[in-house]
């Protein structure tokens, strides 16, 4: 063949860290505190709602392509009662097979080849993917370290807005920081987006994930916002049930139509029995949510103290399941490095954030651990990690 195989977009991304450094971990047999996955399934009446799905032949055929009635209302009713935004579940609601597909969908949707779309750096690695196979250019403005947390610096994001900015894609709860935007900070974002006449994706996977009196607040609800902005989130960080892969935006009908067009073609439907099971987990009662944030909150603290006592500099998260450290105090500046010798070091697979920068040496001396794990799984990663002390 004379040109290479792989489409030019995607020459740049090769296989996923996730990829690598969970193969890592089954090689070594270390702890795998990489990759974003909790280690034990969500609430028993969940599961046995999907298995009654099953068994009563719901969502075994094609589900309707927006989502099962069941799950769009029950998204509708949540954005209602937890932040006072009206959607109607037939024209405002689309169900995705999870967020990942929920993003792509949209920016493909919504970006055109020559648009620039910003993205807060570090970010979950798809974006780049995503804005790529849109054809649009992404334009990195940097989440920076200050005082213990990682801070947006909003006259960057104002200057990196030019008349070829489509949209901003935003991340609150933010992986891998674990910063939480507030709400100065977003309606910032918002004025800037309503000056400039810009679009608005934000991802709130962790949007029950907030500790230490944080707020979560989409954008969304701010005024203005409600028309420019698609709003996504899915089940699998908050139920641990990752794999059923059940995600969904909320937006206008004019933007929910837009990106149905592009997820149509996608997957087309997917996941019809969870579909019923997740409509009943997010009906489940407060006391659900307070005990994950609580169980969560006590892990982070686990992991936080056991890093800090190893000799990392700890940022505290104050949301998502991610903590992320600086390896300077030991006496390393690469990520990549560090985190391909941990296993054999010290027994545990992390993830370096450098593959989360354009900037890549902005990135360099961090690496980002999960605690979504057992108490005792984090313990003995915490005995292992105090080796390198």
């Amino acid at each position: 063949m004379t040109r290479p195989p792989l489409n030019r977009r995607l020459a740049e991304f090769g296989t996923t860290i996730f990829a690598e450094m969970s193969a890592l971990a089954a090689e070594t047999g270390a702890i795998n505190l990489g990759q974003g996955f909790p280690d034990t399934d969500g609430p028993e009446e969940i599961r046995e709602a999907a298995v009654r799905a099953l068994r009563d032949g719901r969502g075994n055929q094609y589900p309707p392509g927006p989502g099962v009635p069941e799950l769009r209302a029950a998204i509708a009713d949540h954005q209602r009662e937890r932040y006072g935004l009206e959607y109607d579940p037939d024209a405002e609601v689309l169900v995705t097979a999870g967020a990942t597909e929920a993003i792509a969908a949209a920016l493909l949707a919504l970006v055109e080849p020559g648009d620039e779309v910003i993205a807060l750096e570090p970010y979950y690695d798809s974006y780049a993917a995503c804005v790529a196979m849109a054809g649009g250019t992404r334009v990195p403005v940097t989440l920076r370290p200050r005082e213990g947390s990682y801070v947006l610096d909003l006259d960057e994001l104002r200057a990196a807005v030019t008349d070829r900015t489509r949209l901003i894609l935003l991340n609150t709860p933010h992986n891998p920081t674990g910063t939480v935007l507030t709400r100065a900070e977003l309606t910032a974002v918002a004025e800037l987006a309503i000056e400039r006449d810009l679009l608005v994706v934000t991802d709130e996977v962790y949007e029950h994930l907030v500790f230490d009196g944080a707020e979560h607040v989409p954008i969304a609800s701010l005024p203005g916002m409600r028309e420019r902005t698609v709003t996504i989130s899915s089940a699998g960080k908050t139920f641990s049930f990752t794999g059923w892969k059940v995600g969904w935006i909320t937006a206008s009908p004019e933007l929910t139509s837009a990106v149905r067009s592009a997820k149509q073609f996608l997957t087309y439907v997917s996941a019809g029995p969870f579909q019923y099971a997740v409509a009943e987990a997010l009906r489940l009662p407060d006391a659900h949510f307070d005990a994950l944030r609580a169980d969560l909150a006590a892990k982070r603290d686990l992991l936080g103290e056991g890093l800090a006592q190893a000799g990392f500099g700890v940022y505290r998260p104050s949301g998502t399941y991610f903590v992320t450290t600086d390896i300077r105090p030991l006496g390393a500046t690469d990520g990549f490095a560090f985190c391909r010798s941990l296993p054999e070091r010290a027994g545990v697979v992390a993830i370096p954030n450098a593959v989360f920068y354009d900037h890549r040496d902005e990135g360099a001396p961090f690496v980002r651990f999960a605690f979504c794990k057992k108490t005792e799984v984090l313990e003995e990663a915490v005995s292992r990690l105090k080796r390198l002390a």
